[in-house]
């Protein structure tokens, strides 16, 4: 099989929806959104980096789409903002107490997605698709840093 580029994309489209759906159960149990999944996980796995800007740019979701997962955390006490003392306009986001909870169910969810994706892998295959995927993500940060 050539790997190029719409392969690439499809990929990656395949495996958000399979991703997405193994939240499914968790989502319907507690109302909560995906993308207020994907707040707490960035959280629980990016110790600080805690503000709705990294998580925004970080894990590629627009700000209002951050902006409305927080609110909704936080009005559900998930999720405490902390003033920055040294810059007001800086707000940190930590997971409440009663949140850490669903950042540990979530991120048992995230971490059987991973197992089950490189199951068919022998342990050095697995190895080597981390090295190769360090390797292409440099790459692409590389290429969209110069804006290509």
């Amino acid at each position: 099989m050539h790997l190029g580029a719409s392969e690439i994309l499809k990929l990656s489209r395949q495996f958000e929806r399979y991703y997405t759906s193994q939240f499914a159960p968790l989502l319907a149990r507690t109302g909560l959104s995906i993308n207020e999944v994907h707040v707490l996980l960035f959280l629980a796995n990016n110790p600080g980096l805690d503000t709705a800007r990294d998580v925004a740019e970080l894990r590629g979701l627009g700000k209002s789409q951050v902006s409305q997962a927080v609110e909704g955390l936080s009005k559900r006490g998930f999720l405490l903002r902390e003033a920055d003392g040294g810059d007001r306009r800086v707000v940190h986001l930590l997971i409440a107490p009663s949140g850490e909870p669903l950042a540990r169910e979530a991120q048992r969810i995230q971490g059987r997605c991973a197992r089950d994706i490189t199951s068919g892998l022998t342990p050095e295959e697995r190895s080597q698709l981390e090295t190769l995927a360090e390797k292409i993500a440099a790459g692409v940060e590389a290429l969209a840093g110069k804006g290509s």
